[in-house]
């Protein structure tokens, strides 16, 4: 099977974009309407989290609209994304940012903020929040504090990559980045890798930086094989939005030759029923003797693929001892 692609028409024909700036994701096709929302969307105490678009403003939904303007406060990953988003739709409102770097040392005033009857949302630079992006601490320290916490649901990268993929679409798993190193990634793989010979069937979906797609994809072919069904989602509901469809090698060889731009969301296909076999043990474990200890990685082995610690640990000690080539 050769790696394939799909665009949209008016886009064959064009050359690559220049990189997006991680700041600015959003992309506007078309003018859309100034909305003047109502001010009770969201309830006091409430903490709401909205889905941004993930490329294309037109993709925002009134109801986001709605809850952004009728919150106190709008919580950011990133104030200047934001910004532009607000500015589309008309809508002033206050802006504070929550990324990664300040959520713990925020959550007890924000908790706070809540409890006295604030209207809070809360939104990512693209996407529904939380997902491989911030707001999981608030979420938790809300819902434990008895605070309402509600959602406006909207666009999503690693859904909508799954339906474009032409991969079965349930189940799947959403595993968010990969490791950034290949020794952590391979040891990540061959994890979910030990599952699936434990009965783990499903699409297996990831977000990826540019720069790290060919080296992702060797890894992946290293531990899952070569020939696994694939699919790189890039650009999604942006000018250029591209889906390349072949097997893991194929896909790995051709971003090895033409480097990738914009935001990435990359699928692997479910494993085949036969995999569940010794020589999917073998791989697994080699790639875990890589870097761990022959009893830590038996023991990983093991309890991934649901197999006996002794039968496992004595085919770890058969591997570790032959010669390396």
């Amino acid at each position: 099977m050769r790696a394939s692609s799909s665009t949209s028409s008016f886009t064959a024909s064009q050359p690559d974009e220049p990189p997006h700036d991680k700041t600015d994701p959003l992309h506007t096709e078309a003018e859309a309407p100034s909305h003047v929302p109502s001010s009770s969307s969201v309830p006091p105490a409430t903490l709401v989290l909205v889905a941004t678009p993930i490329g294309n403003l037109g993709d925002f939904s009134p109801r986001g609209a709605e809850a952004l303007a009728s919150a106190e406060l709008v919580l950011c990953e990133d104030t200047r994304t934001t910004a532009r988003l607000l500015t589309d739709r008309g809508i002033s409102a206050r802006t504070e940012a929550l990324h990664e770097h300040n959520e713990r040392q925020r959550v007890p005033a924000l908790v706070a903020r809540l409890q006295a009857g604030a209207r809070i949302a809360l939104v990512s630079d693209a996407g529904m929040p939380l997902l491989s992006d911030p707001g999981y601490r608030l979420v938790r320290a809300a819902i434990e504090a008895g605070i309402t916490v509600t959602a406006v649901p909207g666009p999503n990268a690693a859904l909508t990559a799954l339906v474009l993929s032409g991969l079965p679409p349930y189940p799947f798993l959403f595993a968010g980045f990969p490791p950034p190193r290949s020794a952590a990634r391979r040891e990540a793989f061959a994890r979910l890798h030990a599952a699936e010979r434990a009965g783990l069937g499903a699409t297996l979906i990831w977000h990826e930086a540019p720069h790290r797609l060919a080296d992702t994809l060797h890894d992946m072919a290293a531990v899952f094989g070569p020939e696994r069904p694939a699919a790189v989602a890039r650009e999604l509901t942006k000018r250029f939005e591209e889906i390349r469809r072949g097997s893991v090698s194929e896909l790995a060889a051709f971003y090895t030759e033409t480097a990738p731009r914009g935001e990435i969301t990359l699928l692997l296909g479910p494993a085949p029923e036969e995999s569940a076999s010794a020589d999917d043990l073998d791989t697994t474990l080699k790639t875990l003797l890589a870097t761990h200890s022959v009893k830590d990685a038996a023991a990983l082995a093991a309890a991934a693929a649901g197999l006996p610690k002794r039968i496992v640990y004595a085919r770890a000690l058969e591997l570790a001892s032959q010669p390396k080539n």
